[in-house]
């Protein structure tokens, strides 16, 4: 049996970004002791990197904003894909959150009457992202992290022990979450209550809801600096661990973001969702290349900075889509009214949603309209005096002054898209945000999918993940509670199995004499990140994305013979051969969800399907895993339990390489199967005018 460091605790979550935080306090204010595990050091998440706002219908800066309005500016931005149960919770709930934070000592900027400051962005139709300057997400992160230190506080009084009830694991990874295993020997699920029939708050799901199946019962992971392995004992574990962009070779993504949520849910047998949809946010930096990706915030253009070619023409007023010609200004002069009147003008289209504003940039630069490496011009210089500029936008004055030499009062920045946000996601109940198919296991923020629908509105990230973070603690710990027998107990065998896959790259294929050579895992991840950047990217087309797949199969062989010397000590290499595993499995989604929908849609734009298909709004696109020997293992081969739930393979959790042995890429490691979504609810729909749905809805849809 392998020796582990191990725990009990009733809740643990995955990830200390502003979801796995939120979800903490939650929990651990529900009387759920509480552990956290971050890959990072503690208040280092990305979420700091989300420097615009948090989009909440206050109403602070103009009075006819409320969550009816801000609920359709999200089915519109998320092309009514969206998990409508979701936006509507979201919209009604952001304003507590954000006031909460204000409780627990954010300070955000004010109004001239002393209120919450908002903000404009890209697709709210109101001032609408309580700011704190440029750098929202670094307050977000703050705040939380001092209302976590006050709870340990109030512990330490109370029983002598800063951590008796809540705990941080600094710079630990989670490369499985632990499941029982049934009499039969596999590990089943039995199946979880829809969304339109949410688990009731008063009755939180007890052990006898799942005895059909398994359910979790901990994770096991690594402290990252000494490579000791570890298990944390939970019958209930929250997700919270962000996104996939370290797979695209250009992001604004932070070393963290290489899709371990994901590809922890999958491997315990829950579904991805809509995983297609990758948005690529539109202002990047450019130049020089060691800086390229990182996120010039939509703030700037929020404040008034406009998107300007080599030509010098405001070119996004040739780019305004049908469905947003009414909303949107015909002329440079309507859409700088609007800043001053937004009642009589209407808003300017460099503040059109992220995916148009990118396929826009996209088509400028490869028309040879681009700025000299390969951009555009973002030029805030000759719309605000430089003063206002240096309060307003501290960090991005910083930013190009200090790794661009470019001073943005000046002169202007050079900007293109770069890989920023997955909309797909961890397919959840919309109330509770359980994972579907897998009984104690949660996700928020990021990793969960559903809310955004095809494409994600600027500021809803930061709201999302408040709202949704608190709702997972919150489900998570009456879960626990509520398990009236025994604590669901950690299969040894699976420990032994997680340990084995760990340490597999100190003695890989490629050190016996017909395994062929050993690969660098550092090779490997740039030769994945430039497969998906180049075949998989902002514009798709059938034949790239097959050759996608095909070269991801090759790497997946390849990746078992990834090897590390030394020994698991400071070595951030065989960190890399474990992330691996992930990233191959979420990229795998991205290309096999792309493929399969054959239209454009929000942040997935196919060159050979550029139209937006009514049909296809009702289809989600569900990603689950195969089995060791690539076989398929869901419902659909007929392995079902008796509740209708999914039945997983043994295999899945004895397979020590992860599942890459798949190697066929038709095959691969992914099942894709479509799903009907279900209906929006009528008193939703009528917020809208029949003409506008007319453009979104299919034709049943639209008299049911």
């Amino acid at each position: 049996m392998t020796v582990v460091d191990r725990q009990e605790w009733d809740v643990v979550v995955v990830g200390a970004g502003g979801a796995g935080l939120r979800a903490a306090i939650e929990a651990r204010e529900r009387g759920a002791r509480t552990a956290v595990i971050c890959k990072s050091l503690f208040g280092k998440a990305h979420t700091v990197m989300a420097e615009g706002g948090i989009a909440a219908a206050m109403g602070n800066v103009n009075s006819g904003d409320n969550w009816q309005v801000h609920f359709r500016d999200t089915l519109r931005g998320g092309k009514f894909l969206n998990q409508w149960r979701m936006a509507e919770l979201h919209a009604q709930e952001a304003p507590q959150r954000v006031w909460e934070l204000e409780t627990w000592g954010a300070l955000f900027d004010r109004t001239k009457d002393g209120r919450i400051s908002q903000r404009n962005f890209g697709g709210h139709e109101y001032p609408r992202l309580a700011h704190v300057g440029d750098r929202t997400g670094l307050e977000l992160i703050r705040t939380l992290q001092q209302k976590i230190v006050s709870l340990q506080q109030q512990d330490f009084e109370e029983t002598g022990d800063y951590e008796s009830r809540l705990k941080v694991y600094q710079e630990y990874t989670v490369t499985r979450v632990l499941k029982t295993v049934s009499d039969s020997g596999t590990v089943s699920d039995s199946g979880t209550v829809s969304d339109s029939e949410p688990v009731p708050d008063s009755e939180p799901v007890s052990d006898s809801d799942s005895a059909a199946g398994s359910r979790v019962s901990g994770v096991f992971g690594y402290q990252r600096e000494s490579g000791r392995f570890f298990v944390l004992e939970a019958p209930a574990v929250v997700i919270a661990t962000g996104g996939i962009g370290k797979s695209f070779k250009v992001t604004s993504n932070s070393w963290e973001y290489t899709g371990d949520g994901h590809a922890l849910a999958l491997l315990a047998g829950a579904p991805l969702l809509n995983m297609e949809f990758v948005q690529f946010h539109p202002t990047g930096m450019v130049w020089p290349p060691s800086v390229k990706g990182i996120l010039v915030t939509e703030s700037v253009r929020g404040d008034g900075g406009v998107l300007r070619n080599s030509e010098g023409k405001r070119f996004m007023f040739d780019y305004i889509p049908d469905v947003f010609k009414e909303k949107y200004a015909e002329s440079e002069e309507e859409g700088d009214r609007w800043y001053e009147d937004p009642d009589h003008n209407r808003r300017p289209p460099e503040l059109l949603p992220r995916d148009e504003v990118a396929r826009a940039i996209n088509s400028e630069v490869k028309a040879g309209r681009g700025s000299p490496h390969g951009g555009v011009f973002l030029d805030v210089s000759t719309r605000m005096p430089a003063e206002a500029i240096r309060r307003r936008l501290p960090s991005m004055y910083h930013q190009f002054k200090e790794l661009a030499d470019v001073d943005i009062t000046a002169e202007a920045m050079e900007v293109g898209p770069t890989c920023h946000y997955v909309m797909g996601g961890i397919a959840v109940e919309s109330d509770t945000a359980a994972a579907r198919g897998v009984p104690g296991l949660y996700a928020a923020g990021e990793v969960a999918g559903g809310m955004h629908g095809s494409n994600r509105l600027g500021g809803n990230s930061l709201s999302d993940l408040l709202v949704f973070g608190r709702r997972a603690g919150w489900h998570a710990a009456e879960y626990a509670r509520g398990l009236t027998g025994s604590r669901p107990s950690v299969d040894d065998a699976q420990v032994d199995t997680a340990a084995a896959e760990a340490l597999r790259p100190f003695s890989a294929e490629g050190l016996e004499p017909a395994g062929g050579p050993p690969e660098n895992p550092y090779t490997l991840h740039q030769e994945l990140q430039q497969t998906m950047n180049d075949l998989v990217g902002i514009i798709r087309r059938d034949a790239e994305m097959r050759q996608a797949l095909q070269k991801l199969a090759n790497l997946r062989v390849r990746a078992r013979r990834a090897g590390v010397e030394g020994h698991r000590q400071f070595n951030p290499g065989w960190h890399l051969s474990l992330d691996l595993r992930n990233m191959l499995l979420v990229s795998e989604c991205v290309a096999r969800a792309a493929l399969e929908r054959t239209e454009s849609r929000g942040g997935h734009t196919r060159e050979d399907h550029p139209a937006m298909e009514r049909e296809w709004r009702r289809l989600n696109l569900l990603c689950q895993l195969t089995d060791a020997t690539g076989g398929l293992v869901d419902a659909a081969d007929g392995l079902t339990d008796s509740t209708g739930g999914l039945v997983e393979s043994t295999a899945r959790l004895t397979d020590p390489t992860g599942g890459l042995t798949a190697t066929d890429p038709v095959r691969g490691q992914i099942d894709l199967t479509r799903e009907t979504t279900e209906p929006v609810r009528p008193d939703l729909l009528a917020l809208f005018d029949k003409e506008e749905l007319v453009k979104y809805l299919a034709e049943e849809e639209l008299y049911e």
